[in-house]
């Protein structure tokens, strides 16, 4: 379950930090399971630092990788648009980060 789904289901009094802690932990777990539009929303979260996520161009880039790689065509345009505003390490660190946690859902499932 997406970012704009779980938008559109909760009810106002969610936008307290702890219901926006919620709904980046509700992604977590669908990103775990491989939802693609999860990590989507991830990387909308990390890139706006919304939701109850910081700022964070390198987590950004690494979600919008994990859902671009699985043809996510919005997630492309974004993860290019997020490495205009980053150094080449910083985008190394992301990818890194991204076969790091296929690594670890891979470990999971088997």
């Amino acid at each position: 379950m997406g970012l704009r789904l779980i938008e559109q289901t909760a009810p106002a009094a969610k936008t307290t930090t702890e219901g926006a802690d919620k709904l980046v932990a509700t992604c977590l777990a669908a990103a775990a399971m491989g939802d693609t539009n999860a990590y989507f929303d991830l990387g909308v979260a990390f890139s706006t630092g919304s939701h109850g996520a910081d700022c964070d161009l390198i987590e950004a880039h690494k979600w919008f990788n994990l859902a671009a790689a699985q043809g996510h065509e919005e997630a492309a345009w974004c993860r290019a648009d997020v490495a205009d505003e980053m150094t080449a390490r910083e985008i190394a660190e992301a990818q890194r980060r991204a076969r790091q946690w296929l690594i670890a859902i891979d470990r999971r499932a088997a």
